[in-house]
């Protein structure tokens, strides 16, 4: 009778135990896995020093030297090039008869010095933040309608992109009236160029990932007196706005996408790959989703083979490749080029030119990779990939958190791979607006600044309406 009471109160006991783990899994585990840690960091060089950080903000511009100017006409004057193969346009790459036309183009006709004028249009800046300085633009509304306040909105790049991918939709947001957009909401718009891109320091330590970018601009926001703001991203930019609505819900007001990706998949993510096709409705599929995505195995599996080569050597080694980068301005633009040909459309992959004059003009193309030639950080930037991936995808804690900010998803058709709504609601839970965009691909701010910013305008009006009426 002894030994059975007591395997009585021991059973007792394992379910008590049992039940507090599954109540605290279920009420206490969630309210602590809500919102992302802030990552303190430090990432100048050699040990952090005991003073304070200084936290003065200073105006930046860019400058070109006649020694840059030389030198990157030397190399590009040495430059060897390999004869392609017959007909093989850019299936294997930046075919290299269209390479030797930019080069010539680069040379000849491309004025650096007064897209330097260009690029300092904008008023730019530096600020120190967790021991590297940090580059960003930041333009104000030229004009406020009366009772109106501008609202602050953080762009941020991703790779192999710059700053200078928001030139031409900045006017769209700050000044819609004068582009034929709604005036009814107008945008301060701060765009900082990711830490070990463009102007902005590279870090000096390992494991400067998405969440430390995220922890630096929320930090540089803050610094700028913006206690809430929105947020807009693409490519690393959307990982690094997803990790900030994380990290800090209260002060993001609303999260704007052109890229969602989804890096935690479930059993029904995978099912509705099998059946998706068949059985759209049962997953939530639209027409459009099961145009996009099938048949999968060429449209999802294959394509992302196909365009990811890239990613697997930066998140291995990206400072081997990128040694060779950073010594020729060739080497880069082919490297740099590539994608922005194949990320715009897959199709220009059968053009001799890889379609690149078709979306863009040779000026920006050359501007964007001239950001990367003059401050030599092509290496620091394929580092990102490392630090990001090196530990295995679905492995980090922000990619099981989910995002709670209201989020607005603008879908282009030729992104590289397809997210659908129904995937995306699992991460991001509070989806105000899902939109499939008329045309674009991968570098939609630069492509397509039009259909971006009046994307972003009406998601902005969606959240503020839905603010108004909980006030009242």
């Amino acid at each position: 009778e002894f030994c059975s009471s007591l395997a009585g109160i021991m059973l007792l006991e394992v379910f008590l135990l049992l039940g507090s783990v599954i109540i605290y899994f279920l009420f206490y585990k969630k309210k602590e896995e809500e919102t992302l840690p802030f990552k303190e960091g430090w990432w100048g060089k050699g040990q952090k020093p005991d003073a304070e950080e200084d936290t003065t903000i200073w105006p930046f511009k860019v400058e070109s030297t006649e020694e840059e100017l030389s030198d990157l006409y030397r190399r590009l004057d040495q430059a060897r090039f390999t004869e392609p193969l017959e007909n093989s346009c850019f299936h294997y790459g930046t075919n290299s008869v269209y390479l030797k036309k930019v080069v010539s183009y680069w040379k000849n006709q491309f004025n650096w010095k007064k897209q330097v004028e260009v690029l300092n249009k904008y008023p730019q800046f530096k600020t120190k933040i967790q021991g590297i300085d940090i580059h960003f633009v930041h333009v104000k509304p030229p004009r406020l309608p009366e009772g109106q306040s501008a609202k602050p909105l953080l762009m941020v790049h991703g790779w192999p992109g710059s700053f200078y991918e928001f030139y031409k939709i900045i006017p769209l947001l700050t000044d819609p009236a004068s582009h034929g957009l709604s005036d009814e909401h107008i945008f301060e718009v701060i765009c900082p160029s990711i830490p070990g891109y463009g102007f902005s320091e590279a870090p000096h330590k390992q494991d400067f990932n998405s969440v430390s970018a995220a922890s630096v601009f929320y930090e540089l926001m803050l610094r700028l007196g913006f206690s809430e703001f929105y947020t807009q991203g693409g490519d690393w930019g959307w990982l690094i706005c997803t990790n900030l609505a994380q990290i800090a819900p209260t002060h993001v007001k609303g999260l704007h996408l052109n890229l969602a990706s989804v890096t935690n998949m479930g059993f029904t993510h995978l099912l509705s790959i099998l059946l998706g096709r068949y059985l759209p409705g049962l997953f939530a599929f639209q027409d459009e989703d099961v145009r996009r995505m099938f048949p999968f195995l060429k449209k999802g599996v294959y394509r992302i083979l196909m365009e990811s080569g890239y990613a697997h050597i930066q998140a291995t080694k990206p400072d081997t490749v990128g040694c060779g980068l950073n010594d020729s301005p060739v080497g880069l633009a082919a490297y740099i080029l590539e994608k922005f040909s194949t990320w715009t459309d897959p199709e220009f992959r059968s053009l001799e030119d890889g379609g690149l004059e078709r979306k863009f003009n040779l000026d920006d193309l050359l501007t964007n990779i001239m950001i990367y030639w003059v401050s030599g950080c092509i290496v620091s930037s394929m580092r990102f990939y490392k630090e990001n991936l090196q530990k295995g995808i679905g492995t980090q804690k922000h990619e099981r958190l989910t995002v709670q900010v209201p989020t607005g998803i603008a879908s282009f058709p030729n992104e590289i791979m397809h997210t659908p709504q129904a995937w995306a609601q699992k991460k991001y839970t509070n989806i105000v607006s899902f939109r499939f965009m008329a045309r674009g691909g991968h570098f939609a701010a630069l492509e397509e600044p039009e259909l971006l910013a009046e994307d972003i305008l009406q998601f902005v009006g969606k959240v503020e309406k839905e603010q108004l009426r909980r006030k009242k």
